[in-house]
């Protein structure tokens, strides 16, 4: 069968119009005959509420209590997804991730998809049912349940379109695609009608918030062609494809700003003649589940140095992470991190030398810089990332002028954080 997984997230569901209007689109595809396999997140911010329950019934919630209060708000998505679909004469069926054939290992709250058993999945297709999957969720190897962490139900979509082996997988989302820039925050950002996995992958390592890192790099592995559309409009949207990285010889074209606010600086002492402390720590924050970005070391006679970023969401668990092997580590919540990603090698010092001084022109501070294949980062005050998103968007040539009227000269359009 020529399946077609879409997979919808929370804020293409946030009310039942919302609901409504993507059953429509559902049945619109159901009815041309080809099968179709819907994944949901949770609608709106229900899960955001979820955990705020945490926190009030307990100080410290059990992880396994709250993933399985958590993986609710997805199945109760599909659930109402799948009603609606019944009303309009679809025939659907709800189901967990459990019952669709996840398997999970890994932390509660962090797992990471072992496999997908589809048989159930097929078993529906067969009878002419739309099965809706819960996102965002599995089971474990004692069938507890386990969520997969930010960005889950795409990485969901894309492992259940590898597995009923779809060569296509259909994100919808609240914006049009993938653009240059952060469209809440750019006025005039180019839309990205095609791009290659491992650019998207780094745009979202590095803040983008259109696609998970797990997801790209898992559709990158499986062949997967993503489509990334708005829900409620026609536009193509951008499609991600595998097709290699421009040439070494040939100059890297930058082609996305991105920026991530949800960054804390955590910077740790440590006797140089030490050598497996940093190790250590490395291998506990990585079991854990926390990501890890932006790492340097620093060397000298009395001390060694190092320095790197993790979400500000898990900084307490990077907090009591490190405590547990009685290491004090110096934390830095007033920076933002920005990003320039290539097409090709971004770690250009030419490149390096043009952002910096855009962001010098504007009075904006770099207090460090890392460079990697595909990108250069930096960090910059947070009150000020948005801004820097601005300058650098301009500096590089990305603004689209047919996207709104140009800005007058010497002036920065900046949105709010």
């Amino acid at each position: 069968m020529d399946i077609l997984v879409q997979k919808y997230g929370g804020s293409s569901l946030a009310t039942l119009d919302q609901v409504r209007a993507v059953a429509a689109r559902v049945a619109g595809g159901h009815r041309t005959r080809r099968p179709v396999v819907v994944v949901v997140s949770a609608r709106g911010r229900t899960t955001d509420g979820l955990l705020d329950l945490t926190r009030t019934l307990s100080g410290r919630p059990p992880a396994r209590e709250t993933d399985q209060l958590l993986a609710t708000a997805e199945s109760s998505s599909a659930a109402q997804l799948a009603m609606a679909l019944d009303a309009l004469g679809v025939p659907a069926a709800s189901l967990t991730g459990g019952q669709a054939g996840v398997q999970v290992r890994g932390p509660h709250g962090e797992g990471r998809i072992t496999a997908i058993r589809p048989e159930r999945v097929h078993a529906l297709l067969r009878q002419g049912f739309v099965p809706v999957v819960s996102g965002f969720q599995g089971v474990n190897a004692g069938g507890d349940v386990t969520t997969l962490g930010r960005g889950g139900s795409d990485t969901t979509a894309v492992a259940l379109a590898a597995a009923l082996k779809s060569p296509r997988c259909e994100i919808y989302t609240d914006v049009a695609g993938v653009f240059s820039a952060d469209p809440r925050i750019i006025r005039r950002p180019r839309k990205l009608p095609e791009l290659d996995c491992r650019v998207m992958a780094e745009m979202a390592r590095s803040g983008a918030r259109v696609m998970h890192s797990r997801s790209v790099d898992l559709a990158f592995a499986r062949n997967v062609e993503v489509h990334i559309r708005h829900a409620a409009h026609p536009d193509p949207g951008s499609v991600l494809v595998k097709k290699g990285i421009t040439a070494v010889e040939e100059p890297c074209r930058i082609v996305a700003i991105t920026h991530d606010p949800d960054t804390a600086v955590v910077s740790l002492t440590v006797d140089p003649a030490d050598h497996s402390a940093l190790p250590e720590a490395l291998d506990h924050l990585a079991a854990a589940g926390i990501d890890v970005d932006l790492l340097s070391r620093t060397s000298g006679t009395e001390s060694a140095r190092a320095d790197f970023t993790v979400p500000r969401g898990r900084l307490g668990e990077a907090r009591t992470t490190l405590d547990s092997l009685g290491m004090a580590a110096h934390i830095d919540e007033s920076l933002g991190k920005v990003s320039l990603v290539g097409s090709g090698p971004a770690a250009d010092a030419a490149h390096a030398a043009r952002a910096l001084r855009a962001l010098g022109r504007a009075g904006i501070t770099s207090s460090s810089l890392h460079t990697a294949q595909l990108r250069t980062s930096m960090l910059v005050p947070l009150d000020r990332l948005s801004e820097s998103v601005a300058v650098l968007h301009t500096a590089f040539g990305l603004d689209d002028p047919d996207t709104c009227p140009p800005v007058p000269a010497g002036t920065t359009t900046v949105a709010p954080r």
